[in-house]
């Protein structure tokens, strides 16, 4: 098993010039390849555990991107949102849309614990009853939920979501052993991207691209080191 951001035989270092989907997050720097993007997911708004009622907004507007597709990305520290979080959420995300960024969609960022799942999926359901039926709704994912994830927890995430990123990194770094995780994923029952870091280490696992619900890659821009 490798250690974080040892670069193994095989692997390579990801280069943003080779994809076409990327996250932007709040206090990163746009990059020139953002201008050729197909997918941009875009950090706007955090909701904090500390602040039971408020709606922390990192983004205002979307970036201008014409050519690519716009997902609205909310961090949230809490799934215990009161309803002055929803329409103020879902207010902003309405004002995405009619600034004219291309919005495809929400993207629910939750560090949902495996065991957890069935709530989560609860949460997911709500939250999807009250977004508007044009936007899809995604959500960021862990490794563990591939290889621990009850089959029928998965299936009830399944069953609302258009779609899963699995974060392969913590950081600056790529999680070691991933390939180790990536293999369960022939048995997760939704359409799913994996999640890249840019710089980090990354080999394709042979049998990824065979998988029916294998999606694509979206990788993690950073801002360079001084």
């Amino acid at each position: 098993m490798a250690a974080c951001g040892v670069q193994e035989p095989g692997e390579e270092r990801v280069q943003v010039k080779q994809y076409d989907a990327f996250w932007l997050w709040a206090g990163v720097r746009p990059q020139p390849v953002l201008d050729r993007a197909k997918t941009i997911y875009v950090l706007g708004a955090e909701i904090r555990s500390s602040n039971p009622h408020g709606l922390e907004i990192l983004r205002p507007s979307p970036p201008t991107a014409k050519q690519a597709s716009v997902w609205f990305v909310v961090r949230l520290e809490t799934l215990n949102l009161s309803e002055r979080q929803y329409e103020a959420l879902l207010d902003l995300v309405s004002r995405w849309d009619s600034a004219g960024s291309g919005l495809a969609g929400v993207q629910i960022d939750f560090d949902a614990n495996t065991r957890g799942l069935d709530g989560y999926a609860a949460f997911l359901r709500d939250f999807r009853s009250r977004l508007p039926v044009q936007y899809q709704l995604g959500i960021t994912g862990l490794l563990d939920w591939s290889a621990n994830g009850d089959p029928a927890k998965l299936k009830n995430l399944a069953d609302t979501v258009d779609e899963a990123v699995f974060q392969t990194y913590q950081g600056r770094e790529t999680i070691a052993g991933y390939d180790q995780w990536l293999r369960n994923l022939n048995d997760l029952p939704m359409p799913f991207r994996i999640g890249l870091v840019q710089n980090g280490t990354w080999s394709e696992p042979k049998a990824l691209r065979q998988n029916p619900n294998f999606r694509g890659y979206v990788v993690f821009l950073l801002n360079p080191v001084n």
